[in-house]
């Protein structure tokens, strides 16, 4: 059942490492699978080993919500000393470029509970936090997460207010993969794949490998990495394997999340070499196409956008309603196959006293004087 006492609900923060411990693990694990808004990225089998990577100066912390002696709410915890090229020390929910999504784990129909007890919190420490107010970014908008905070900033008579929007490619859709393709692309464009995929095909045996277990699961991630590598991720230093810090998360987090049936990986092959490369992390009822890399030698065949079509089947999933593309918006590829768009935003509140909040709403009108462009709830 939702808990909804009011004062049942109380946030602690602790050193991240005291979540690693077996059994804290389990209920962290619980949590997310029960969570509102699935967000992978901060489920134990991929936070954990980014704050491994990350964290090199153990500052980082996690903060829970528990009621009733049951966890129903985490997110982990930052509180920088600037805010863009501001010197302005906040609470920030810790992200890093591989974490795509800032929606904190909260249990479903505990929302209001999240955020009465987290904002209670973030009120009495601001001055020991030296915080000027929280800041919460990549945060799902049109979610119940999220207006729930809206809904109790207003009931409370303190400021929330959105101060970045935009969007990105989401698959959501009640069609099959056929219909789905054949509304979001052009009859002249579905020939030009059929004509690539001819075309490939007459270069080898061409095969699509799908898998949602560990087997032979270490040379996937080493041929993924290897593959990314030699393409402009590695030219620009951006691929998961130009540091060792990324080249271990996604080991871990892909064998984190295949010890569990989060993870699913695709594979176009050519003569039994991989070509193309996905892999999507499974949340149900949602999904997030994570990775993906291709063969530039072969991109005159689009290998990248056909192995996206082979994706189209999570459409007949009965588990999975919709996956989040985790691409940059306008992203040419994806934007052109998934035709629908999640909204995501930065969020900004008021928190401590009242010569604080005031401090906060005219640092607020100040940043959204300079863009107030697709700002508002």
């Amino acid at each position: 059942m939702p808990l909804t006492q009011p004062g049942a609900a109380v946030a602690s923060v602790r050193a991240w490492r005291e979540w690693t411990e077996a059994g804290r693990r389990a209920q962290w694990q619980a949590l997310a699978d029960s969570a509102s808004t699935p967000n992978p990225f901060l489920e134990p089998w991929y936070l954990i080993p980014s704050l491994e990577a990350f964290d090199t100066d153990g500052n980082r912390r996690l903060l829970t919500v528990e009621s009733g002696g049951e966890l129903v709410g985490l997110m982990p915890l930052a509180k920088p000393r600037r805010y863009g090229r501001w010197p302005l020390p906040h609470l920030t929910i810790w992200l890093h470029p591989n974490a795509f999504l800032g929606a904190p784990l909260v249990r479903a129909g505990c929302e209001a509970l999240f955020w009465q007890a987290l904002l209670q919190w973030a009120d009495k420490q601001a001055a020991s936090e030296q915080a000027l107010f929280l800041h919460l970014a990549a945060m799902p908008l049109e979610q119940p997460l999220t207006e729930a905070l809206f809904d109790l900033a207003e009931a409370q008579g303190r400021k929330a207010s959105l101060v970045m929007r935009e969007q990105r490619a989401l698959l959501h859709s009640p069609l099959n993969p056929e219909l789905y393709l054949e509304r979001a692309l052009t009859g002249k464009k579905r020939k030009e794949l059929r004509r690539q995929h001819a075309r490939l095909a007459e270069q080898g045996e061409l095969d699509v490998q799908r898998h949602q277990d560990g087997v032979e699961l270490d040379g996937w991630i080493a041929a993924f990495l290897e593959l990314e590598k030699r393409g402009w991720k590695g030219a620009s230093n951006s691929a998961m394997a130009c540091a060792r810090e990324t080249e271990t998360l996604f080991r871990k987090a892909l064998e984190g999340a295949a010890a569990i049936g989060r993870l699913e990986r695709l594979a176009l092959t050519l003569d039994g070499h991989p070509i193309a490369m996905l892999a999507n992390f499974l949340t149900p009822p949602g999904s997030f196409s994570y990775k993906t890399a291709f063969d530039e030698n072969f991109s005159r065949y689009s290998p990248g956008v056909l192995l996206q079509r082979e994706n189209l089947a999570l459409l007949s999933r009965p588990d999975i309603a919709w996956c989040d593309s985790c691409a940059a918006p306008d992203h040419p590829m994806i934007d052109s196959l998934w035709t629908e768009r999640r909204p995501i935003g930065r969020i900004s509140v008021a928190i401590g006293g009242g010569v604080r909040r005031k401090l906060f709403e005219t640092l607020l009108s100040l940043e959204l004087g300079r863009n107030p462009v697709g700002l508002g709830r």
